[in-house]
Parts: structure tokens; sequence; C-alpha cells
């Protein structure tokens, strides 16, 4: 071992004890704990969040009404806490009677007294020393039972003693070095624990899998990309399915009545559709599964061939809507291709009722009003060795944070970004595992001609 080789291993030594006594220094056991069962999130209590999106709808409202219009303007800071980390925060906080559950980048997990932003505990993932983080942000834990849940950078899932932060169990989903990796939230139902893979920019194929709660033994796998044999795999061209993407980046949203989870998927890969010719099922889609079994019930594509990084990864609302006086349990999802979808979940499948441009949007010619299948001017798709550009651009009408329903006023509240265009040409591209394989050259981002906002 040379000097330089000495030093740094030193400093490695010195810089993990100096972690091990801070980890230590503010490890407390959490005093009380109420366990979360499966009726306490179907109907959760009107001071807690104890999912991602608060209720299994996905709807992201709250009952209360302490901050209201009259005094929001007057709110001042209660307390405010430094994380270390200084990549994206996406995270919500989760709450379970006082006590607050957030994640960082870098996969840590703080339990907080929510009163006081006093840390009661700190849990710090050891990375695999030689990942190759894409996004090294996370979007939160799910709460089930005495346990807290948490998707990792490095494809596996970790469950944690919600009162201590003790590791109870680690599960390996996916091979990170195959360029899998996990942002999102998982979903907890019916004593599993509900997740996806992302890394459809490396050439991963997209699948979803359920966890044993209290084991972390995988239960069930369903992938978003067919393999042969299976429905939808000829809209691949020959090996093209096993590169698919169609990642899962979003916590999909659940409807306990039907027993069935519903998630966006990402866009196929390589980004321009020319390479890989066909529909690409179930890319861009939203599809049903059965939270039991993983078994596919339905799925609506809300745009084929996909050529524009569109990813349709936010699972659509649950909200109840009429439609030429006949009232449904309807899926609303806002599009990152422009349009708001109303989709209808039957027994049958999931059925397409219309959809309505909410951003300015120059691709979709027209939708068939039965089907619900767009048709495109052809200028404005990218492909081999072609550049075009477009609107929305690959952000989208509304990239992936929420949309949310308020029943008090019945409106549907989109983050969205408007007169927002990208240009961009495919390219040949090798696929190697873990690698980049978008296949895109020369992106570029512009306004439309005299637009006024974004925002």
């Amino acid at each position: 071992m040379n000097k330089n080789m000495k030093v740094k291993w030193i400093e490695g030594v010195l810089v993990s004890f100096l972690a091990l006594l801070v980890s230590f220094s503010i490890s407390a056991q959490v005093s009380q704990y109420s366990a979360v069962t499966d009726e306490r999130l179907r109907n959760p209590e009107e001071g807690n969040w104890l999912m991602f999106r608060r209720t299994y709808d996905g709807q992201g409202y709250s009952p209360l009404d302490q901050i209201n219009v009259d005094n929001v303007g007057t709110l001042a800071p209660a307390w405010t806490l430094s994380t270390s980390l200084t990549e994206g925060h996406q995270s919500p906080p989760i709450v379970n009677n006082g006590i607050m559950y957030i994640t960082t980048p870098l996969n840590h997990v703080l339990a907080l007294e929510a009163a006081t932003g006093d840390v009661l505990w700190r849990y710090n993932f050891q990375m695999p020393f030689d990942i190759s983080l894409m996004h090294p942000t996370n979007r939160g834990v799910a709460l089930y039972g005495d346990k807290v849940y948490m998707a990792n950078s490095d494809a596996t899932v970790v469950a944690l003693d919600a009162m201590t932060g003790d590791l109870v169990w680690q599960q390996t989903v996916a091979n990170y070095r195959a360029g899998y990796y996990m942002t999102l939230a998982p979903l907890a139902a019916n004593g599993k624990i509900l997740v996806g893979t992302s890394g459809g920019e490396r050439g991963i194929r997209g699948f979803i899998a359920a966890l044993d709660a209290e084991t972390g033994e995988e239960v069930w796998r369903t992938h978003t990309v067919p393999g042969p044999g299976e429905f939808g795999n000829d809209t691949w061209p020959e090996d093209t399915w096993q590169t698919g993407g169609a990642s899962i980046w979003v916590t999909g949203n659940f409807d306990p009545e039907t027993n069935l989870s519903f998630w966006g998927t990402g866009n196929a890969g390589p980004w321009a559709g020319e390479a890989r010719p066909g529909d690409n099922l179930f890319a861009n889609s939203v599809i049903a599964l059965d939270v039991d079994t993983g078994e596919m019930k339905g799925y609506h594509q809300y745009h084929w061939n996909g050529s524009w990084d569109w990813d349709e990864v936010s699972p659509p609302v649950l909200i109840d809507v009429e439609r030429e006086g006949r009232s449904f349990k309807a899926l609303v999802h806002a599009g990152r291709n422009g349009y708001i979808w109303v989709l209808e979940p039957t027994e049958e499948g999931i059925r397409f009722i219309d959809a309505e441009q909410y951003v300015y949007q120059d691709v979709f010619t027209a939708i068939d009003p039965e089907t619900g299948r767009p048709s495109y001017n052809e200028e404005n798709k990218p492909g081999m060795n072609k550049v075009a550009t477009y609107c929305p651009s690959l952000s989208g009408g509304k990239n992936w944070p929420p949309a949310a329903f308020s029943p008090q006023t019945g409106l549907f509240y989109i983050p969205a970004n408007d007169n927002y265009c990208s240009t961009w040409g495919g390219v040949e591209q090798e696929y190697r595992p873990g690698q980049n394989y978008t296949g895109t050259s020369g992106i570029q981002a512009s306004l439309v001609e005299g637009a006024d906002h974004v925002g």
C-alpha cells in the first residue's frame, strides 16, 4: 500500500467512525407508536398523512381547515432542519400521530418529532461502492404495522423498526449493475409492499414487484414490457422488449373495493420510436394490477410508439365523475403528453371516456373518440437521424410532481408546464448494461413564439 492509498484508507475510516458517532448521537427510541393497519390506511385519521398521497385514491387532499385563505398569508416557520444533503428533496412528510418520517437523497430516513423538528432517529443506507447513480433522490417511505419501508437507489428495499430505526430486513429486487434503481415511495396494501423499478434510460425491462411486509420475500412480479408468449409482446420488434424501459418511478394508487392498484409507466427506450416500430405495450400507459396476485386486469396506453420522452409515470387519481347524467368512479390523469385523460375501470378492463388538452400541444392531430388512440403530426416526431421540435417538452405538460383533487371545490389541480418545447434527434446506440441507452443527440429547449408564461 503506497502513501496515498494509506492516507485515503485512514480518511475513509475516520469518516465512517464520525458517521457512526453522529448516527449514535441522534438516535433515540420513539416513545409511543400506533401500528399502521389496513383499516387505518383505508380510512386515515384527519390529522395523519400515512402514505405518499395520504389516501389510496391519490387525491392528495387533507380535510384539516386550521390553515385557510384568511390566515395562510400570516404563516411563519415553526422550525427548520438541515438534512446535510444538497440534492433535490422530493419526499413528502409521512406523519403518524405526531411522528414524522422523511427520506433524503442517498437513502437516509429521518424520524422527527413533528411539533418540534427534533430528530428521534436517523438511518443512513450504505450504498454499494461501485454504484453509478442516475437519480439519487427518493420520494418517501411507506408505513405498515410497526415498520417503515424505503426503496433504494441500488434496487433494494429495507424495512426498519418504526420506533428505533433498526434494520429488520433488506431485500434485493433487481441488479443495479444492469441499470435498475428505485426512487418511489413503496405502496403498502394487504400485507404487501409494492415497488417499481426505474432505469428506462439505461435499457432496463420495467416491472412492479410485491414483497411480504413481514419477511421481505417476493410474492409476485409483473413486467411492464411483455415477454414472448405474453399479451402485447408482438408490439415489440425482435428482441427490443428486453431493453424496452417502461419504468415505474411514482407510487401507484389503490382501490380496496376492487383490489386493483393503478400504476403509470414510463416511456419506451431508446427514445426514438423508429428504433422499435410498434405500439410498445405497456409503455406510456396506466396498468391495473390485482394487489394479491399481480395479474394485469386492464390497461390504457396514452400514446403509442412514444418518441418524445413523455413518461406517463403518474398514476391516475380516483375521482367520482359525472358524464351524460351517469356517475362513476373514474381514473383521471394529467398526462405529460399535455392532455387530461378520463378513464373508467370496468370488469373488462380500462375504458376510454374522453381527453382534453390542458397545455399547448402540437403533436396530436386527433384522438379516436372510441379508443382514445391519438394520431400524430409526423413532422413533430423525432426519428433516427431526424431532428424534430415538439410541444410540450420532454418535461411534459406535467412532470412527476402529483396533481391533486379537492372534493370540497370539485377542482383538479395540476402543476403544469405550458408553452415549453424540446428539440432533438435519434441516433444509433449500442446497448451496454447499466449505461445510457436513450439514443438521443442535441437536446435543446425552447418556448412557443410569443409565449408570456411557462408555469
